[in-house]
Formats: structure tokens, sequence, C-alpha cells
């Protein structure tokens, strides 16, 4: 049988890999921009993203599986802060996903919509990839060290740099956003605006789901003195 520090550093090792295949998808997005822009190997990155989000499904499902299927032996008391928080940390994970499959769903969709990458939009777009792949790394940190402070009983980790590193990169994602759908509209040389708007959209969707992800830890750490996220409560969340 496992001993319960078995448990706390298998879920860390397997989360710590499946933020990786995370990072490495997100990275390929502000790529597959400009590839599609210069007309480089464009669909050779789309697939190569969809891999990734495959893999990312496989491991995703082996961490819940983990989780669920660990009963109170296994668990032990060293990791009573994952027992108590068994619900919303698998919730947690399956947000988590949403981020590889929505990166997956917009260079698909900018494969099929085929917008003109030689406008001001676009660059708002490609400069919107950037932010996200930026805010997906410091995910990473933020969710490996949230991971850590619940698998091991005496941790204590702080968050609060990392949380409001993201929030900040997802209000530049909605400034970038509202100039992309402006000057789409604004713009008389381009015949589909509707096209920009739904893809400026998707990319906001995508930063908005990182900055949702921030949200759940910190009401998760609310009940754990030992991870300390020390965000404004009164600070609006879109």
């Amino acid at each position: 049988m496992s001993t319960d520090a078995d448990f706390g550093e298998r879920l860390e090792a397997q989360t710590a890999t499946y933020l990786d295949r995370i990072d490495d998808c997100v990275a390929l997005l502000p790529q597959a921009f400009d590839e599609y822009a210069s007309g480089g190997p464009y669909r050779e990155t789309v697939d190569e993203i969809a891999a990734l989000e495959s893999e990312c499904d496989d491991q995703v499902r082996e961490i819940t599986g983990v989780i669920t299927n660990a009963g109170p032996d296994d668990i032990g008391l060293l990791n009573t802060r994952i027992n108590f928080n068994e619900s919303a940390l698998l919730d947690f994970y399956k947000e988590l996903d949403v981020v590889p499959n929505h990166t997956e769903r917009i260079v698909q969709e900018v494969a099929m919509m085929r917008p003109d990458a030689d406008t001001d939009s676009f660059r708002d777009m490609r400069e919107m990839a950037d932010r996200i792949t930026k805010m997906t790394a410091v995910l990473g940190d933020v969710v490996e060290r949230f991971v850590r402070g619940l698998a091991r009983s005496d941790a204590t980790e702080t968050l609060t740099e990392g949380i409001e590193a993201i929030r900040d990169l997802e209000s530049e994602c909605d400034d970038l956003r509202n100039d992309a759908i402006e000057t789409a509209f604004a713009d008389t040389d381009i015949d589909q605006p509707l096209v920009y708007r739904e893809l400026a959209i998707l990319l906001d969707e995508l930063a908005n789901t990182i900055e949702d992800l921030t949200d759940r830890i910190v009401v998760i750490a609310s009940k754990e003195p030992g991870i300390v996220t020390d965000t404004d409560p009164d600070a609006d969340v879109e």
C-alpha cells in the first residue's frame, strides 16, 4: 500500500507533468499566428497543438482518477487538505483542462475563418496570444505551488505575486480585445469584421479561463491558512 507521502508526491509529480504539457500547447499559439500570417507551416503547428491537447486529456483523466479512487487510507493524515477539498479540486482540474482545449479551438477557427493577417486587428490578436502564453507560464508555477500546499500538511505557499501578474495580463488582453474589435468595424477595408470579433472573443475567453482558475485557487485557499493569496477581496472579478 502507498504511504501518505507517496500519494502527495504522486499528485505533485503528475500535476507538474500535466502543467508542462499545457504550457507546451499554449506556447505554440503565438507561433501559429505568426506562421499563419507569413504563410508558414501553420497547419503543422495546428496538428501539434491538437496532439498536445490530446495528451493533456489523457493526463487530466489520470490525475482525477487518482484523486477519485483514493480512499482515506491512501490519502492519509498527511494529505487532509486534499481530503477536505476533493470536490473543489476535481472541479479545478476540469477547468484547467479547458486551457489546452480552447487553445486548440482557437487555431482551428483561424484555419477555418481565414482572416486577413495584414490588419491591425489581427496584430492585436497576435498580441493577445503572446499575453496568454505569459499567463499560462505564470499559472503553471502558481498551480504547482498550490497543489504542493494542499499535498503537504506542513507546507506554506504564497501565491500573491503570480495571481496578481495573471490578473494584470488578463486586463491587457481585455484592452487588446477591445482594440481588435473596434478596429475591425472601423476599417472599411475589412469585409468581415465579425470574423475578427469572434476570434478576439475566443482569445479573451481563454484569458478569462486562466484568470478564473486563480479565483478558484483563492476560494480554496481561503480555508487553508498555509496557502496565502492576499488578494484584494473587494477587487472586481470579470
